[in-house]
């Protein structure tokens, strides 16, 4: 179905942007995980509104509930439910939007698709969605920690329009990319970013850019052959969070102007393990991962809604003018970054669980 992911560890966000709640069902976790609301709430602080003054001044406290599946501090291997309550939504702030398609939204598609559509807000189509993903991804994370000790997933801001920062994936810390607001682990790039954005919001408008991504600590071998392949899972993963327009792994699109001798990624043996000299295939060859570490991005457009007059049309066919209303991120990026963790977290999680499946 539409809003479930995963095979073995599969997740189901439910909820729309301003209904009452919203939260996910986790099914598949393994039992007698420590695991608590604080565990889950870390990750949710990070993605949550409100959070500084380059984002939506929303003001959410994103508080959970863990509603089922844990007794005693320890997961039950059923069913973990978890919901946060909407506590600051104003669906009288898009009013107007009953009545216009806001361009580049999913309202007409919406309307398209099921003959009616939640206009308060961006309904499904909203990123006050991921926090299903958010907080599944935090109890994926104790997976992780119990069946691959070491693996690490770092995400972070590499570009915004026109604007590129410089990071080593080898090397890049979790304590670099969050010691500024825009979480762009290159200090002297990030201060520009953050004047970017603000210039580009005083002006009513909204930028774009690109997110990497490095997981360190991949055993080799996760994956399947064909249909789930572990970059097409990543891409499946990623292209599903809303605003993204692209995604690429390793050499990505750069790849194209080399030579077959120029990307090889040429084998050798260190203490015992094979490794390659390079890393163009971004820790993924024939859909499985080969031990280096997984490198890939994600291209988030500019945020749709501007504070500019826009032409559009209505439900009823008749052109009109659209000024938009409500509270949003002149910049999606930094609140991003652990969305796209999360995602990257829970692809892992279920191929490690398969892995498991199949050879033991």
């Amino acid at each position: 179905m539409s809003s479930q992911f995963g095979h073995l560890f599969r997740i189901s966000t439910w909820g729309e942007s301003h209904g009452g709640e919203v939260g996910v069902v986790v099914d598949g976790c393994p039992p007698l995980l420590e695991l608590s609301e604080a565990d889950i709430q870390r990750d949710l602080d990070r993605r949550r509104p409100g959070q500084s003054e380059i984002v939506t001044p929303r003001d959410e406290a994103d508080q959970c509930r863990i509603l089922s599946g844990v007794f005693q501090g320890r997961t039950l291997g059923t069913p973990i439910a978890v919901s946060v309550v909407n506590k600051d939504a104003r669906p009288e702030s898009y009013r107007e939007m009953e009545h216009a398609y806001r361009p580049s939204h999913a309202d007409y598609t919406y309307q398209a698709k099921y003959g009616m559509r939640n206009w308060q807000g961006g309904g499904r189509s909203s990123a006050r969605e991921t926090i299903g993903r958010v907080a599944a991804s935090a109890i994926a994370k104790k997976v992780l920690g119990a069946l691959c000790p070491g693996l690490e997933v770092i995400a972070y801001v590499k570009s915004i329009q026109n604007l590129h920062a410089e990071v080593h994936t080898d090397s890049v810390t979790f304590a670099q990319v969050e010691s500024n607001i825009v979480r762009c682990p290159d200090q002297a790039m990030a201060e520009r970013m953050i004047e970017h954005i603000k210039a580009v919001r005083s002006e009513g408008d909204s930028v774009g850019g690109v997110i990497e991504c490095v997981v360190r600590g991949v055993p080799p071998g996760l994956g399947e052959p064909v249909f789930d392949r572990l970059e097409a899972d990543l891409g499946k993963g990623m292209l599903s969070l809303p605003a993204t327009k692209g995604f690429e792994i390793g050499s990505g699109f750069s790849g194209t102007i080399l030579r077959g001798s120029e990307h090889n990624d040429a084998f050798f043996m260190e203490e015992g393990k094979v490794r390659t000299r390079t890393n163009r295939s971004g820790g993924v060859q024939g859909g499985i991962s080969n031990g280096e570490p997984i490198v890939f991005r994600v291209a988030f457009k500019p945020t749709a809604t501007i504070f500019h007059s826009q032409q559009t049309v209505s439900p009823e066919g008749q052109e009109v003018e659209l000024k938009a209303r409500g509270r949003h991120d002149a910049c999606v990026l930094p609140r991003a970054v652990p969305m796209v963790e999360a995602m990257a977290v829970l692809v892992l999680t279920d191929h490690v669980l398969r892995q498991r499946a199949q050879n033991h």
